[in-house]
């Protein structure tokens, strides 16, 4: 069986598991070890698919058409790997799965009961993922924190897991230690009582990682030491970092991987993060800035912005910028100021390159048509994402086409012409009220078009990228559209539906139906990106 590994939040949740997570494989990786990683949600929600993202954050998708959290996401991009539905689990899948099981006769007429039973399916399924991966070890986040209600048949597993495997199973705690400002000092009393929480669902952690403002003095480790029955060396210090993928470094000043090994009772090893600190190199010496702003309506809440809502999207563009040794200066646009106010559209010069990211329903959809609009006639640099291919194709036929009632039917079901219409295997479910996990989601093949911008960034002729949409351009205007100057560069031969739009005499004008940014990694940024970004930086020179 694989080793496993539980990470689990005392104080509050948002403190940064799953990048600890993250940094903890990346830790292992670099030692030799093969790794995988499993998200646990304690929410009744079988996916992630139906939940709103300023709520929640980005939905993030796999390959295999999982609709999950954006942890997921951080360990693709930590990882390097691609993860699948096995490495999520959420109290409704799990419940799920118990009931179905019953409902067949495999428990064979037993009573079926919420312990053992959710937890020991909880357990299979952790197993099942460090088999089917072949793993060395398996990392089991565990979201939200130890002292809620929701997380009791989660905290039970791992304690069920290590009594049965003692030697295999380590707890890992992620703990918040306050400074107040009127105070002035470092309180470790909240994470004291996390550990006895915890302790009361039987559970000792092995390590604590304590996330603060300031890294952890030794007077404050004594004390956590003392009162929490750890060893001194055994907690991790995790003060607040600008960049996250510098953490794993960070960790392994303090040996956090032998730490790890040790308690395992496994031989040492060398780590080899080369490729990791040469990323981080590379990021610390980009020093001129590229400037992008995103058009979104998923970050406004109350005064605060939620960047979590587009969280892959916002990777992808540092990610691509490194590569060019550029520091990347993200801003946030609403669009439906854009409806408010066309004036505000000037402001859009200021910026090196615009991206219209994912989305659904009507609101800000005229405001990002508007700024698609300005970008074209502008040579503005601009990139769309799902929605964002879709209303700059209204665009262009309304302006360029003359097709005045163009719009999709999600936003007019009774457009004159509805140019961006519903997919036909997505019509039937619509009706049905199947909403979850219904959509056109997962990977799906590409072919490419050649001396298209798209040719020269993939540099090959078939692709696979990942979606989420139940709209698609009616093949019904795309005579007409390709007529006007409007490129299909990307097709899905199998059901011939356009996947990439560009118009020429543009610096770049490229939309996408699929997700890219699900893709991009911080060593292997996504060549769509890549390009976006080339030519904002070639934007700001001519500047």
């Amino acid at each position: 069986m694989s080793r496993v590994i539980f990470i689990m939040g005392g104080v509050m949740s948002g403190i940064g598991k799953g990048i600890v997570t993250s940094s903890i494989g990346k830790i292992l990786q670099g030692k030799g070890f093969t790794i995988t990683a499993v998200k646990i949600d304690p929410y009744i929600n079988v996916d992630a698919g139906t939940m709103n993202p300023v709520e929640h954050g980005e939905v993030f998708v796999t390959d295999d058409s999982l609709e999950c959290d954006q942890d997921i996401g951080n360990y693709e991009r930590f990882f390097s790997s691609d993860f699948s539905s096995d490495n999520y689990i959420t109290t409704g899948r799990v419940y799920l799965k118990v009931i179905n099981k019953e409902r067949n006769l495999e428990y064979k007429g037993k009573c079926v009961e919420v312990i053992p039973h959710i937890p020991n399916e909880v357990i299979s399924q952790i197993k099942k993922v460090g088999k089917n991966t072949k793993s060395d070890f398996v990392l089991v986040e565990i979201g939200g924190t130890v002292g809620e209600y929701q997380n009791f048949i989660f905290l039970e597993a791992a304690r069920m897991m290590k009594l049965k495997f003692p030697k295999k199973v380590l707890s890992v705690l992620v703990s918040y230690l306050p400074v107040p400002s009127t105070i002035g000092e470092m309180k470790t009393k909240p994470t004291q009582a996390a550990v006895r929480t915890i302790n009361e669902a039987g559970i000792q952690p092995d390590i604590i990682v304590g996330r603060s403002v300031f890294p952890l003095d030794i007077v404050r480790k004594k004390k956590i030491s003392i009162f929490c029955n750890i060893d001194i060396d055994d907690i991790i210090s995790a003060p607040d970092c600008d960049l996250a993928y510098e953490i794993p470094l960070n960790f392994e000043k303090d040996n956090l991987g032998d730490r790890i090994l040790s308690k395992f009772k496994m031989k040492k090893r060398n780590t080899d993060l080369s490729e990791w600190s040469n990323l981080i190199s590379k990021i610390r010496r980009s020093k001129n800035p590229v400037k992008i702003a995103i058009i979104g309506k998923y970050f406004e809440s109350g005064s605060f912005t939620l960047s979590d809502s587009y969280i892959s999207v916002i990777e992808a563009i540092k990610h691509a910028a490194w590569s060019f040794f550029k520091k990347p200066e993200i801003r946030w646009l609403s669009a439906e100021s854009y409806e408010e106010d066309k004036n505000k559209l000037k402001e859009l010069r200021d910026y090196d390159g615009i991206i219209v990211p994912g989305g659904f329903g009507s609101r800000g959809t005229e405001g990002k048509i508007e700024v698609i609009r300005y970008c074209r006639e502008n040579k503005i640099p601009i990139f769309g994402l799902c929605l964002g291919m879709q209303l700059a194709i209204i665009e262009f036929a309304r302006n360029i086409c003359g097709i005045s009632g163009a719009n999709s039917i999600e936003m007019d079901p009774s457009c004159s012409d509805p140019i961006i219409n519903i997919m036909e295997d997505q019509k039937s479910l619509l009706k049905k009220n199947q909403y979850g996990g219904t959509m056109r989601l997962g990977a799906h093949p590409c072919t490419i078009k050649a001396g298209t911008i798209s040719a020269k960034s993939y540099k090959i002729k078939n692709i696979s990228e990942r979606h989420r949409h139940r709209y698609e351009l009616n093949n019904d205007y795309r005579e007409i559209l390709e007529k006007n100057g409007m490129i299909m560069s990307g097709i899905n031969s199998k059901k011939n539906l356009v996947e990439i739009i560009e118009i020429k005499d543009h610096p770049f004008f490229l939309a996408t139906q699929f997700h890219p940014e699900f893709k991009s990694r911080p060593t292997a940024p996504h060549p769509l990106f890549k390009s976006f970004i080339s030519s904002c930086i070639k934007k700001r020179d001519k500047k």
